[in-house]
């Protein structure tokens, strides 16, 4: 990537059409913490936005999307996932074996608290497939009950 393209910012107005959300949206999940604001910015200033900026709000849109996730599930995801790329930068910079194996305890429930958001929206997800399929059953049951008793089409 050149440093043109890393230097280069959007106005809120062009990331919410990029990324298919509301202006409004955009600065809810900012004042959730979701999606950092430039600290320097003046009250009213206008919002720039970096493509990083971007990708984070991209990603945050399909966990919500995706998996269904409430804004605090979503929180909790990124808040894991932040801490973990922070690790690995930590792994990165380190030689000693005592620090990486602090990094991977430290790391581990980060990741599990990230799949345990995950099977919960699995979970809830197999209960309401379960519930439509029953409901299915039973309206096949009563199609061919009903075909039964009026074979050759339907009655008024």
């Amino acid at each position: 990537m050149t440093a043109q393209a890393q230097d280069r910012t959007l106005r809120i107005g062009e990331v919410a059409e990029q990324v298919g959300v509301t202006t409004r949206t955009i600065r809810y999940y900012e004042e959730l913490g979701l999606l950092g604001t430039d600290a320097a910015r003046m009250k009213g200033a206008q919002r720039l936005y970096s493509e990083g900026d971007i990708a984070r709000l991209q990603e945050l849109i399909r966990l919500r999307d995706l998996l269904g996730l409430s804004l605090e599930e979503v929180v909790a995801l990124a808040e894991a996932e932040e801490a973990r790329a922070a690790l690995r930068d930590q792994w990165a910079d380190s030689l000693s074996h005592a620090e990486r194996a602090r990094i991977l305890e430290t790391a581990i429930p980060h990741v599990e608290r990230q799949l345990e958001l995950v099977r919960a929206r699995q979970q809830t997800l197999a209960e309401f497939a379960s519930e439509l399929s029953k409901k299915l059953r039973s309206l096949q049951r009563r199609r061919a009950k009903l075909e039964r008793k009026h074979p050759g089409g339907r009655q008024r």
